[in-house]
């Protein structure tokens, strides 16, 4: 059998079957394919090959065209379930998400990094890093602190001049 001519509408009664469609697709007008001044016949290609190959043409486009309807359909259908089922579109994404996250977790990178930073927060190099920045940080923060209270207070005393009430 043919497979350029079964019907491949996987809803239609005639699913499987041959089908003759040569008797209507002669007058089917296929863009390009006519032949004219123009758009001559190919070296070596008789007018009933041309024919023949326009005829598989029309033929191969109306499956095409049939293809696209039922993926059409059965993506109509999918969505139908899914919602049926309550999942949505972003429902999907949190369990592909989900998902993601814990193969990253269960990864060998993943568990080498993870044992490797272990092992530097746990070395002596790090606890005095963090003990260097740590003490660093109160410094600068007491240091804020007197600048702070130093502004402040030149502040309170420019206050206290008598030219400064001029300004308010």
């Amino acid at each position: 059998m043919d497979p350029a001519s079964q019907d491949i509408n996987l809803n239609s009664p005639n699913k499987g079957l041959d089908v003759d469609h040569s008797d209507n697709l002669s007058d089917v007008h296929v863009e390009g394919a006519v032949r004219n001044a123009a758009n001559p016949l190919p070296p070596g290609l008789t007018e009933e090959e041309a024919q023949e190959l326009r005829t598989e043409l029309t033929k191969v486009e109306e499956e095409i065209n049939t293809l696209r309807q039922v993926l059409s359909a059965k993506e109509r259908h999918a969505i139908e379930l899914k919602r049926k089922l309550g999942l949505s579109p972003l429902n999907e994404l949190k369990q592909n998400l989900t998902k993601s996250w814990q193969d990253v977790q269960t990864s060998n990178a993943y568990l080498s990094a993870s044992a490797t930073l272990d092992d530097i927060t746990h070395s002596e190099a790090y606890k005095k890093t963090q003990e260097t920045l740590s003490q660093a940080g109160q410094k600068t923060s007491a240091a804020l602190t007197t600048v702070g209270s130093a502004i402040s207070k030149k502040l309170g005393d420019m206050r206290a001049l008598p030219f400064s009430n001029s300004f308010r």
